[in-house]
């Protein structure tokens, strides 16, 4: 389980680093997104209370996955489950700090695309009232918790932990298990979100296997999205000469030639590959995703965010609407 987090040592450089950064994106970012949600912020968040209140026929306006699909069997017609809403709603951030999310140009590494993400969220949403809580991820031996709360000084407090590294200190080389291991913090979260909540697991997926599972069951209970963090370099070589590559997670360094074409068409290749691998798994675990690279713009970012969470509403709604049974086929 994550150690709650205590606070953050009180620094006045980053306490006003963060409180910058914020004001930053509060009238750069937040502002527009405002224009665009026009108050509906359930087009981010659609969680709901899990208390179950009551069974009813499906309507067409009803969300197909509240469909009780054992009592639709036994009475042959339609169901869907109500429940409780709550009237606040919680988002909980899951963060990869590993050393990979450092990698990027000065001031627009993944590390930096993500705290200008989260911060953004967090307070785009605890402007309305509701929670934002998070768990921090390092290659340690533990993560970090911080609460789910609902103010301005919560979310300063959050970014000011993202700034100052956020993840426990990294561990020695005794200590070290080689790369990122997502499957822990998804289990960790999966046995402490409580409730139903809007989940953002925001990572560069550069970690050992066997996070497939363990997200797709987190996705089972909560609405999941996947932030996927990237560089345009990790896709393809560019032709530099002879330079050192080094792996952020082990250390390895490695000397090659990127004159070569052979060399470079060779990672250009790979890379295809586990892009295609990696975006069949998050597609196979049930996730939205957005992916996030270095040189995006974040509020053009948000802007797809929000396009891709209505689209897959409505093609939702055009796919079942009409003859919800067609759902159990998938």
């Amino acid at each position: 389980m994550p150690e709650s987090s205590s606070p953050t040592p009180y620094s006045p450089v980053l306490a006003q680093n963060a409180e910058k950064l914020l004001q930053r994106l509060e009238w750069r970012v937040l502002r527009r997104l405002d224009g665009l949600l026009q108050g509906d912020y359930r087009t981010l968040m659609r969680g709901t209370g899990i208390d179950l209140a009551d069974l009813r026929e499906y309507q067409p306006h009803d969300d197909v996955r509240h469909i009780d699909w054992n009592v639709t069997a036994r009475l042959g017609t339609p169901h869907v489950r109500v429940f409780t809403e709550d009237r606040e709603m919680t988002a909980w951030f899951l963060l990869d700090l590993s050393p990979s999310v450092d990698f990027g140009p000065p001031g627009r590494t993944k590390r930096d695309q993500l705290i200008g993400f989260a911060g953004v969220l967090a307070r785009l949403f605890t402007r309305r009232g509701n929670r934002v809580g998070a768990v921090l991820h390092g290659s340690a031996a533990r993560d970090r918790a911080l609460p789910a709360r609902s103010s301005r000084a919560h979310v300063l407090q959050l970014l000011h932990m993202l700034m100052d590294g956020g993840a426990p200190p990294k561990p020695t080389t005794k200590d070290m298990q080689g790369t990122t291991q997502l499957s822990r913090l998804l289990t960790s979260a999966q046995g402490m979100l409580r409730r139903r909540s809007t989940v953002f697991l925001v990572s560069d997926f550069m970690s050992e296997p066997g996070w497939e599972k363990p997200l797709a069951l987190l996705a089972q209970r909560h609405d999941v999205v996947a932030v996927r963090l990237l560089d345009p370099l990790e896709l393809e070589l560019p032709d530099i000469g002879l330079v050192w590559l080094s792996d952020p997670e082990t250390g390895e360094r490695l000397h090659v030639d990127t004159r070569s074409s052979g060399l470079r068409k060779r990672y250009a290749r790979l890379a295809a590959e586990r892009e295609e691998q990696l975006r069949n798994s998050l597609a196979q675990a049930g996730v939205d995703t957005l992916e996030l690279a270095t040189d995006d713009d974040l509020l053009e970012s948000m802007i797809r965010f929000l396009a891709l969470r209505g689209l897959r509403t409505a093609q939702l709604a055009q796919r079942f609407g009409s003859s919800p049974l067609a759902a159990s086929a998938h």
